[in-house]
């Protein structure tokens, strides 16, 4: 039964992307492609941004992470030399540490048994919290490793790539004053693909003129809000303490 399901789901897969890839080689977007097939408009994503059908098969189809990931780089190189029985995979991964059922790495390696192939081991990806910082960091400020990981992070995906692109852009602006710049910089990112950017946009038009302002003149109410800061500090170390006499002597005494 559990074949016969697996066999289904990628004859189904197998459909959709060759479907979605046709509307996409025709020029068409994903607001299109979700119209004409009648998808999701998360499905129609998940297939519009890879390259091939294996790498659809080679992903688990929730972003809940697996006991069996750590092991998944193995497991491809072991079935591309050749070693495609799902119990000998088991028993070496378990020696190496894995915790799982058998089950887990019979259902993963299915897919590659119906393909007759499966996808080329690839790289860990980094942690998301490694990547953010490198996005908001200088480029000179990365040393060569990270630079070289974050390059082919990038590589490997379009609205990543571009996400960068347009925060960096940003970060230009942010320090140079260059607030001239800002339409232009919010219509490229309504002409994209980036829901993310799209929020951050949204809230930028609400208060245009102030984060304009922002952007452009060397004012800014950075001194205040440092102030701001520092009282609520020492009141919360004074909580329960002391009375409003010597909280008012010790903001005093410490401006």
């Amino acid at each position: 039964m559990q074949r016969k399901e697996n066999s289904a789901l990628v004859a189904r897969t197998k459909a959709r992307y060759q479907a979605v890839h046709a509307l996409k080689a025709d020029g068409k977007g994903i607001k299109t492609i979700m119209r004409d097939l009648g998808l999701a408009k998360e499905t129609v994503r998940r297939f519009y941004r890879v390259h091939s059908v294996e790498e659809l098969l080679a992903k688990p189809r929730t972003g809940r992470p697996s006991v069996l990931d750590a092991y998944k780089p193995y497991l491809l190189e072991r079935w591309n030399a050749g070693i495609t029985n799902a119990s000998t995979l088991y028993r070496e991964i378990t020696e190496q540490g894995y915790q799982g059922g058998r089950g887990t790495v019979a259902a993963y390696l299915a897919p590659f048994r119906a393909l007759g192939a499966a996808p080329p081991p690839t790289p860990a990806v980094p942690k998301i919290r490694h990547i953010t910082s490198w996005l908001l960091r200088r480029p000179e400020d990365l040393d060569t490793d990270e630079a070289l990981t974050l390059k082919q992070v990038l590589a490997s995906c379009p609205h990543l790539e571009a996400t960068a692109t347009h925060v960096r852009t940003f970060a230009e602006m942010l320090t140079g004053r260059h607030g001239q710049r800002l339409d232009s910089w919010m219509a490229a990112i309504d002409a994209e693909d980036l829901p993310h950017l799209h929020r951050f946009v949204t809230g930028l038009k609400r208060d245009y003129q102030a984060v304009r302002n922002g952007l452009t003149l060397s004012h800014s109410s950075g001194r205040v809000e440092g102030n701001i800061n520092r009282i609520k500090m020492i009141k919360r170390q004074m909580y329960g303490r002391a009375n409003f006499d010597l909280l008012r002597k010790r903001v005093l005494l410490a401006a």
